[in-house]
């Protein structure tokens, strides 16, 4: 604030000392001949009258109050100092940066889904950003009731906004509950919107809406991981590097042992999937099938097994190629069922 004696100039000027407030008001001091108005980086002075905007100075700098603001004024175009007199004007300092802020539900918000029919409870958290738009509208809703407002004050606002605009945007538009996040910049998009369409009411523009995470249940987190453990079961590689990581990490050598012993056996049936492709694949190019040479097994009655290990048509592997299972003497696996010979 500017200082104000009868034998001093004017300086009208906001040394913000808080990053979060939205606008000072400079008041209804009186301005003398030969007045300075300081304009920093980041803010906007406008001169009011009566409550209605009379004149935004936008760009930073030093100016004399008598030949570089008065002369642009509406009300006060023409206005000449005189000896003893002054000139009473209320200034509106505005801070104009994009403001950022971070939001996180305090309470659990519950989305009603039919596969729990309690609802599924989520937590989220992310951040917004915003900044004034409307400087009329500000003042009319904002400036012009309250001595300060502050970026928290619209934190509070969108808070109460939120929990619905959340089960809005997901629930409503057939989003896949258990995987939000992959959803995440379209909802955020329209929370957005609503968000921008619920700020303009007060002059705001909200110019950005992020959603950075979201948290499940423990028991529905716990199934996601069960479930991606299994697909990832499917891939017979994936699972020997995370057996091989079980070994290299367990904490006594019996467990150690065992693990790595499971990797053994899996490494194995993969080695011998691969090889039965290659094999078939090598037959087919050439236009047969043809299975490996077998030594001469003596004649078997009518429907009878050979020893394990061995049949009619050729060797019986250990381990199943497909699944990686124990074998039983037969021709298909007794755990998936795949052809072994």
């Amino acid at each position: 604030m500017g200082l104000f004696r009868d034998q001093f100039l004017s300086v009208i000027e906001w040394n913000e000392t808080d990053e979060k407030q939205m606008f000072h008001k400079f008041g209804q001091d009186e301005i003398k001949n030969g007045s300075k108005l300081i304009i920093r980086p980041g803010q906007n002075a406008i001169f009011l009258n009566s409550g209605t905007v009379d004149g935004v100075f936008k760009a930073a700098g030093n100016y004399d109050i008598d030949t570089d603001i008065i002369p642009v004024l509406s009300t006060l175009k023409g206005f000449k100092f005189g000896l003893d007199s002054g000139m009473r004007a209320e200034v509106l300092f505005i801070n104009v940066k994009e403001f950022n802020e971070r939001w996180g539900t305090k309470q659990p918000v519950v989305l009603q889904t039919p596969m729990l029919p309690g609802g599924m409870p989520i937590r989220a958290n992310g951040g917004f950003q915003f900044k004034i738009d409307d400087y009329q509208v500000f003042i009319d809703k904002i400036a012009g009731i309250k001595d300060k407002y502050t970026t928290d004050d619209i934190k509070t606002r969108a808070m109460s906004l939120l929990d619905q605009l959340l089960m809005s945007h997901i629930a409503t538009e057939g989003k896949d509950l258990f995987n939000i996040q992959a959803s995440a910049a379209e909802i955020s998009k329209g929370i957005q919107a609503d968000l921008d369409a619920e700020f303009k009411q007060i002059g705001l523009a909200v110019t950005g809406f992020q959603i950075n995470s979201v948290s499940y249940p423990k028991e529905v987190q716990e199934m996601q991981n069960k479930a991606a453990g299994q697909a990832m079961v499917g891939d017979m590689a994936k699972y020997t590097q995370m057996a091989a990581a079980d070994a290299m990490s367990a904490g006594d050598t019996g467990t150690g042992q065992m693990a790595g012993a499971m990797m053994g056996v899996q490494m194995g049936a993969v080695m011998a999937q691969q090889m039965a492709q290659q094999m078939n694949g090598g037959a087919q190019q050439m236009g047969t099938q043809v299975a490996p040479a077998q030594p001469a097994q003596p004649a078997q009655p009518s429907g009878a097994q050979t020893p394990q290990g061995q049949s009619a048509g050729g060797t019986i592997p250990n381990f199943c190629p497909n699944c990686g299972a124990k074998t039983t003497g037969t021709n298909f696996c007794p755990n998936c069922g795949f052809k072994l010979v």
